[in-house]
């Protein structure tokens, strides 16, 4: 992170590290005992939600970290995910926190991450305060021999007696104001001058939950009535879409397990509405997994479909989620660059581009995000699109459609990626563009959609 470019507060008082024996950091992740803290206790979440924070701060994507939660009781689990999602959604401001009461940065990374996911608590349970700070001095007693036990006692008890004044100074910071990367801010700034501040706000926000009814085996009205049976809320969006007014989890959803329905924003069912894939097509799905856009395509056609991926463990959810809404199609682990591996040499009448992005249009689904993208990778994400365009558009039939799909708002990812490569490719029209920037009820994506001339 950044230093910041405020000067300490003046009552701050700073709390200095333990001294710790030697260990090197993989040891902090690996060989645990058995936690002795109880089940359903705050202790237990905030202990398991500073492992998967300190994952996150190490490299690793937030679905990546949250996997060590896999043998964890249900409620225990849901509180950890609440904590380390809303830990990282917070970007910035526990740490410009931390960096006015600790005379250093701590050398144990669950620790750090411990204070971050307490001071959340902190924010947003006001009211329980003295119970969090208790709840996390019981979570650091089972880090390093409970070394960080004062430390963390102290950091969140001169956090709760300066609060106002901290927060007062967080208000001069950008990026904690904005809970948003500088160079990030930025790009919005000179790309959005009349709409980066919305953007701001709903990629700060929680998410709703967005269904999209299987038209092959339920219409919408059959499943709203199931849903109001089910004491469930939810109103429609449009096409297959409902968003229910609260969100619940995934088993509470009447027929999903039988593939009634799937969670997908209705930004993203956007694609197969604006590709319109017709019955008896050829189509390829270049970049697939998780498979949400390859189940859309295949609920509405019956059509013959090629998905792909570079990442095996991700074909198997395209896989997964197929068999589960009793759809076929050919899943295959390919790079989609690589066509000389994969392609059989029949030319398709529609293929569908979601390809790799920053994906800072669904940074409220993914807030790690924050924490993970450099400004650097937009470039190196740029460079990957062009690819991907320059090697499909081949095996695209005389007359046949592609659609480019991201999930970013950035213009180097989208529109300047389009025009680009028009001007790169005389044979190519575009027939139709879309902007969709973050919005309460859905999140940012770009398509433009091209036609091969005949």
């Amino acid at each position: 992170m950044p230093s910041s470019s405020t000067s300490p507060t003046a009552r701050a008082q700073r709390v200095r590290k333990p001294t710790l024996p030697d260990q090197g950091t993989s040891s902090r992740f690996a060989g645990r005992t058995p936690s002795t803290l109880a089940p359903d206790s705050l202790a237990l979440s905030l202990s398991l939600a500073a492992r998967v924070i300190a994952l996150v701060h190490t490299g690793q994507s937030l679905t990546q970290a949250l996997t060590i939660l896999g043998e964890t009781a249900p409620a225990a689990r849901a509180a950890a995910q609440d904590v380390a999602y809303g830990s990282l959604r917070w970007y910035g401001c526990g740490e410009f926190i931390l960096r006015r009461l600790l005379a250093r940065s701590l050398p144990h990374p669950q620790a750090q991450a411990l204070l971050l996911g307490a001071l959340y608590r902190l924010q947003t349970r006001p009211e329980s305060g003295y119970m969090v700070v208790d709840q996390a001095v019981a979570a650091a007693g089972e880090l390093a021999g409970g070394a960080f036990k004062g430390l963390v006692n102290g950091v969140l008890r001169n956090y709760l007696r300066q609060r106002e004044a901290l927060h007062a100074a967080m208000l001069e910071e950008d990026e904690a104001a904005q809970q948003h990367p500088g160079w990030w801010l930025a790009r919005l700034r000179r790309s959005y001058p009349d709409h980066w501040q919305n953007i701001v706000t709903v990629g700060n926000s929680q998410p709703p939950m967005t269904l999209r009814v299987n038209r092959r085996r339920a219409t919408l009205s059959d499943y709203s009535t199931r849903l109001q049976e089910a004491g469930l809320s939810a109103r429609p969006l449009g096409g297959d879409a409902l968003i229910l007014d609260k969100p619940v989890p995934v088993d509470a959803l009447p027929g999903f397990a039988d593939g009634l329905v799937s969670i997908q924003d209705v930004g993203a069912q956007g694609a197969v509405q604006i590709l319109e894939p017709l019955a008896g097509q050829r189509l390829l799905d270049a970049c697939a997994a998780p498979g949400g856009k390859t189940g859309h395509l295949l609920e509405v056609a019956d059509i013959d479909l090629l998905a792909l991926d570079i990442d095996g463990s991700r074909t198997r959810l395209i896989e997964d989620n197929l068999r589960r809404l009793g759809l076929q199609a050919t899943v295959q682990v390919a790079d989609c660059r690589s066509t000389e591996q994969w392609w059989d040499g029949r030319f398709f009448d529609a293929i569908l581009a979601d390809v790799p992005c920053s994906a800072s249009g669904v940074v409220r689904r993914h807030p790690d995000i924050k924490y993970l993208r450099r400004e650097s990778d937009i470039r190196r994400f740029a460079h990957i699109q062009t690819e991907i365009l320059d090697k499909l558009w081949p095996l695209l039939k005389p007359g046949g459609k592609l659609l480019y799909a991201t999930c970013s708002v950035f213009p180097e990812e989208n529109k300047a990626q389009i025009d680009a490569f028009l001007y790169r490719q005389p044979t190519a029209m575009r027939l139709a563009e879309k902007r969709l920037l973050p919005q309460e009820e859905h999140d940012g994506f770009f398509y433009a959609l091209l036609r091969k001339a005949l």
